[in-house]
C-alpha cells in the first residue's frame, strides 16, 4: 500500500481568496493546492471520462474559486467550484498524490492546453 494511500488529512483549510486549499497529512506532508488545478483534475466522469480516452482537458479555470467543501463519509471530500463544478469525489490519496505531483501535473496541463487549443482564461473543453 502506497504511502498516500495510508495518509490522512490533519487539516483541510482554504484560502480566504477561495482560490487555494491548504491540506495537512498525518505523515508530514502540506500542500498548498490551487483551486485551478484541483477543478482542471477533478476526479469526476465529466474530466476523466470513464478511460484515459475519454479524459477531458478543461481550459479557461485560471480564476476559478473554490465555494464549498463536504465531507463525503470519512474519505473524501467533494469541492464545489464557482463554474458550478461539483461533482468531483476527492479522496485522500487523490489529494496527497496531487500535492505530491503539482508541479508536474500542471506542467502536463500547461501542455495539453496548448495541444488542443486551449488556454487558462479561455472557456473551452477538449
Amino acid at each position: 500500500m502506497s504511502v498516500a494511500a495510508q495518509a490522512w488529512p490533519t487539516e483541510i483549510r482554504l484560502a480566504k481568496d477561495k482560490r487555494t486549499l491548504h491540506v495537512a497529512f498525518d505523515d508530514g506532508a502540506a500542500y498548498a493546492l490551487t483551486a485551478e488545478l484541483l477543478r482542471v483534475m477533478s476526479p469526476s466522469a465529466e474530466v476523466q471520462g470513464h478511460s484515459e480516452a475519454e479524459r477531458k482537458t478543461v481550459g479557461g479555470k485560471r480564476n476559478v474559486q473554490i465555494l464549498l467543501i463536504d465531507a463525503v463519509g470519512n474519505y473524501a471530500i467533494r469541492i464545489g467550484f464557482d463554474d458550478m463544478h461539483s461533482t468531483g469525489i476527492y479522496s485522500w490519496p487523490f489529494l496527497h498524490e496531487t500535492g505530491r505531483n503539482a508541479g508536474k501535473l500542471f506542467d502536463n496541463y500547461l501542455d495539453d492546453l496548448a495541444a488542443k487549443g486551449l488556454d487558462r482564461d479561455k472557456p473551452g473543453m477538449r
